[in-house]
């Protein structure tokens, strides 16, 4: 309007009240003068409350980047339980955005699902998106596709990626402690003291024992629920 030279006081009031509600503006004019305006508005999905939700549970700060107008972000932002919004964000300072977390230490994790996120999801060290292709990076890059548009799917993964290197860790730590003990023992240490040596038989059955016991509780995952 304003490259037109279309003056828009007369309903600019009515903007900022549709953009305080999250609804988006569009101007309408006709032979030069302005018409009226077309109010357009992103619905906030049922599960996407309850995701963000699950986020803060998660120990995890959301933050909403769009480019739409920020009074109308602010508003989406509210209504979902963002933690903070920043509107009129280019495709390019969504990127920089994201870099200067990173910057400043913080591990990022970025969800879009449209051209305008594509700049955003392929910085290093970033990625997550819509369609979801949702990535993750520490130190190196991580990627989830999601098949469905539920951001649920989101705070399902990182429920699931945490509890899998809990798992991990236990299994690491068990299997260094099962053989720092279980070495010695096969080397003769007991047998100065009890006359106790491994025979090649109980060697077997312990070494399988640990392998056994990783497995045992790898399978837990198959018990975990993400609802």
């Amino acid at each position: 309007m304003s490259t037109h030279n279309i003056a828009t006081d007369p309903l600019n009031d009515t903007a900022a009240s549709l953009a305080s509600r999250g609804q988006t503006a569009l101007w309408v004019a006709v032979d030069g003068v302005l018409a009226g305006i077309i109010a357009v508005a992103d619905t906030i999905k049922p599960t996407s409350r309850a995701a963000i939700d699950r986020f803060k549970q998660l120990g995890l700060r959301t933050v909403l980047l769009s480019g739409d107008q920020p009074a109308t972000v602010r508003a989406l932002a509210a209504q979902a339980g963002i933690d903070e919004a920043k509107g009129s964000a280019l495709p390019e300072d969504k990127a920089n955005t994201i870099r200067q977390w990173q910057s400043e230490g913080q591990i990022v994790a970025m969800v879009g699902d449209g051209i305008n996120d594509s700049p955003a999801l392929a910085t290093r060290r970033c990625r997550h998106s819509n369609g979801l292709r949702f990535r993750y990076r520490h130190r190196k890059r991580r990627a989830v596709t999601l098949m469905r548009n539920d951001l649920m799917g989101v705070a399902q993964a990182i429920t699931l990626s945490r509890i899998t290197m809990r798992i991990v860790r236990q299994n690491l730590f068990w299997a260094f402690a099962y053989n720092v003990a279980g070495i010695p023992i096969a080397a003769g240490i007991l047998y100065p003291i009890t006359g106790t040596l491994l025979t090649p038989v109980m060697a077997s059955l312990a070494m399988a024992f640990s392998s056994v016991s990783v497995v045992l509780n790898s399978l837990r995952l198959t018990r975990v629920r993400l609802d």
